[in-house]
């Protein structure tokens, strides 16, 4: 059975306990508005959660958060990283200010874990969204697929649990 791909925000809106996301590439530079560009330029990386680059995500998140919702990230890189994941890394704190959970995982070290093939988020550990990439990090098509496959769910569930417990919580990461 295929079920519809509902988007991220109402899955994220409609999370009563957890929002984990596991991102497991070493670039998204393909799909970024223009950020990397000018960290890659500059050095700058805007962490002003009040500037309009954040507004949206930093509503969502807030919201999300307020309500008691545990939202965590688990990042596997390469190391050593890529410019994109420096810059990832200095967003974070723009993350954590929002209410998100950040974690790091040199990948060497989840050799030994059984991974799910994409990135994903799960919601309340009953509702999977994969997220789909082009090698340099664009958005493939289909973008997104969804599932709430018990199997698949307790996969993405255990993978995850499996990174965030070996991985370096961001205030001690560093690249």
């Amino acid at each position: 059975m295929t079920l519809s791909v509902p988007s991220f925000a109402e899955l994220l809106q409609d999370a009563q306990r957890s929002a984990v996301h596991l991102e497991m590439r070493d670039t998204y530079a393909g799909q970024d508005s223009g950020g990397f560009a000018e960290y890659l330029r500059s050095g700058y990386v805007n962490t002003d959660t009040s500037s309009a680059h954040w507004s949206r995500w930093g509503e969502m998140v807030r919201e999300v958060a307020g309500r008691g919702v545990v939202l965590r990230r688990a990042r596997i890189v390469s190391e050593p990283v890529t410019d994109y994941i420096r810059y990832e890394h200095a967003l974070t704190a723009a993350n954590i200010e929002l209410g998100e959970q950040v974690r790091w995982l040199p990948r060497r070290l989840a050799s030994e874990l059984a991974l799910p093939g994409n990135d994903l988020w799960l919601f309340d550990d009953a509702k999977v969204l994969f997220n789909h990439f082009t090698g340099d990090g664009a958005w493939a098509e289909p973008r997104l697929t969804y599932t709430e496959d018990p199997a698949v769910v307790k996969l993405c569930a255990s993978a995850f649990e499996a990174v965030w417990e070996r991985g370096v919580p961001h205030e001690r990461y560093t690249v």
